[in-house]
């Protein structure tokens, strides 16, 4: 298998679909491994990371069901600690959100935010909203992938916190059309979202003015 993201977490491999599952079906897949962490109790780490895998793998099909576009799970191992999954052809956001058109760039940042909102109307977080952890396809679909911080978080903090990551990923990443990517992200979050947005969008304000807060453990910036 070709290694094609090296993460704190987990490793990513990308495979012809055969191989990975012994069918004469054409394609590629995707294989998450979620990786050993030696500084934990080797119980305890096994737990963690089958807990993780399992969590990982019914987030994405959750995130589909509420009508987020996410890749195909086709297995789930938690012995071997890794997930089967659909291979999602397109490109990262991160590599194409500064070189549109404003108009394309505000509506693929609208399609972004209403995503997201749907997940935090499912209690959903992602957890590691950036732009690279989302697929934009040819026919302007945009795949939300990687939930692996992800969990289930109804609170007003949790969504507020998710908006907040997004916010800063662009602003870090994306500086110089931050402004006009990050409110076309609201307004198609508010629009999809409805009553109860304003109190989101409240809180990741009052997120950034206190000028911290608690990340997931071992959050990595893409």
């Amino acid at each position: 298998m070709a290694l094609i993201k090296k993460g704190a977490e987990a490793n990513l491999y990308l495979e012809n679909f055969s191989k990975v599952l012994h069918t004469a079906s054409e394609g590629k897949v995707i294989v998450k491994h979620r990786i050993k962490k030696s500084y934990r109790a080797p119980e305890l780490d096994e737990q963690l990371r089958s807990n993780r895998t399992a969590l990982e793998a019914k987030l994405f099909v959750d995130a589909k069901l509420a009508g987020v576009p996410t890749p195909i799970v086709y297995e789930v191992d938690r012995v071997s600690m890794r997930i089967v999954m659909e291979f999602i052809e397109g490109k990262q956001v991160k590599l194409v959100l500064d070189k549109l058109r404003p108009a394309a760039r505000r509506k693929l940042c609208k399609v972004i935010g209403r995503q997201v909102a749907r997940l935090h109307l499912a209690g959903i977080v992602h957890g590691d909203l950036t732009t690279s952890n989302m697929i934009l396809t040819r026919d302007g679909k945009v795949y939300f992938v990687d939930f692996g911080l992800g969990e289930y978080n109804s609170s007003l903090e949790a969504k507020g916190v998710d908006l907040h990551l997004l916010k800063r990923a662009l602003q870090s990443i994306h500086f110089k059309v931050m402004d006009e990517a990050y409110r076309a992200v609201i307004a198609g979050y508010m629009r999809e979202f409805g009553e109860g947005a304003r109190e989101v969008i409240k809180r990741v304000e009052e997120i950034e003015k206190r000028g911290r807060y608690i990340p997931k453990e071992e959050r990595a910036w893409h």
